[in-house]
């Protein structure tokens, strides 16, 4: 029998002979380092930074994104002329957490033929927090002929992607956990005050009821992701949020946290389906745990046949990953169809081809 050969139709060819054109949007901790992580790829390019601060509006991106050097890319906070200007093939927006601030920037991408990676954390299964505005970034995506995804070190890949591809060794699936102990030294101030870091108790248990303590971003989203992957109708999700309390004073660029104020916020949350719970996500976020002698890591258990337990320490690092993660998928929604997709619908990223960060 001759071999079959299968052709995979491509939206995009330029992309083998010359770098694809990045546009990235935001100018803080993930987008610097995603700006910088470009850089270092020859098959991509930076091709525009966005800010949403009017201030960083004409400047050089390289002292922005913490290069001691101008790199001739020009920041714009005009939005519609970093999509002419820059003429991306992809754009990774780096500005927010929700669905309902990311909606207003990428759908302009979209009708600018522009395929977009957020790592907006409820972009990873928008549907969960905002159905109409996920359904009309799909149209867009479908009318304009390009494509959307959320991703992340989480959720994205490690409390979802990971155990859902983890499953593929199992016969039957019971219960999903997963744990993911990180530190948050790395990132910037919003990120800090979204899990209470340096708020005394009361004043954590006050942002708790007036909505500006949220805990982690993403719970929804990753049970989703999970649940479809393994065929499970989720029922309800109950989700709880409490202080870490600091013993030691700890600290990092954006904050110090004395003794008895709030380090972090442990968040954790329960999906039930058939009158059981069958996910169970774990997610204590904090600065420097390790002030107090606590490692750092992932966990993952699958209860099921066979058993499945996968523990990593330190922690697959988020500062690094998530940006990792935005980058390496470029050559992926580049050719992904058209349309809003999870990491579930896509091929697995791998780590592109690069130069060495202190190049």
């Amino acid at each position: 029998m001759e071999p079959v050969t299968i052709a995979v139709p491509k939206k995009h060819e330029a992309h083998m002979t010359h770098p694809i054109r990045v546009l990235v949007l935001g100018t803080g901790q993930m987008g610097s380092g995603i700006a910088r992580l470009l850089l270092r790829k020859p098959r991509l390019e930076l091709a525009g930074m966005f800010a949403r601060r009017a201030a960083r509006a004409g400047r050089d991106a390289g002292p922005l994104i913490g290069l001691g050097r101008d790199i001739g890319v020009k920041v714009s906070n005009d939005l519609a002329r970093a999509i002419r200007d820059s003429a991306a093939q992809v754009a990774i927006q780096a500005t927010c957490s929700r669905v309902d601030a990311a909606f207003d920037e990428i759908a302009p991408l979209l009708r600018g033929g522009v395929n977009v990676i957020s790592i907006a954390e409820e972009m990873a299964w928008p549907a969960a927090a905002a159905p109409e505005l996920a359904a009309r970034l799909d149209a867009l995506a479908l009318e304009h002929g390009v494509s959307v995804v959320g991703t992340g070190i989480n959720p994205g890949f490690v409390l979802d992607l990971l155990p859902i591809v983890l499953s593929a060794a199992c016969a039957e699936v019971r219960a999903v956990r997963a744990e993911r102990i990180n530190d948050l030294a790395p990132y910037g101030p919003t990120v800090l005050q979204s899990q209470g870091v340096g708020l005394s108790p009361a004043r954590f248990e006050a942002g708790l009821r007036d909505g500006s303590v949220v805990g982690h971003f993403g719970f929804p989203q990753s049970i989703h992701m999970v649940a479809a992957a393994l065929g499970w109708e989720i029922e309800r999700i109950e989700e709880h949020r409490e202080p870490i309390v600091s013993e030691v004073a700890r600290s990092t660029p954006f904050v110090e946290v004395e003794p008895g104020q709030v380090a972090g916020c442990r968040h954790t949350a329960v999906a039930w389906s058939g009158g059981r719970p069958v996910i169970t996500l774990v997610h204590p976020q904090q600065i420097q745990p390790a002030a107090e002698g606590m490692a750092t890591g992932d966990r993952i258990h699958i209860e099921g046949t066979p058993e499945i337990h996968l523990a990593g320490s330190p922690e697959i690092p988020g500062g690094i990953a998530t940006p990792a993660l935005a980058v390496n998928m470029v050559p992926r929604i580049l050719n992904a169809p058209p349309g809003l997709h999870a990491m579930t619908d896509l091929p697995p990223a791998t780590a592109l081809p690069g130069r060495p960060a202190n190049d």
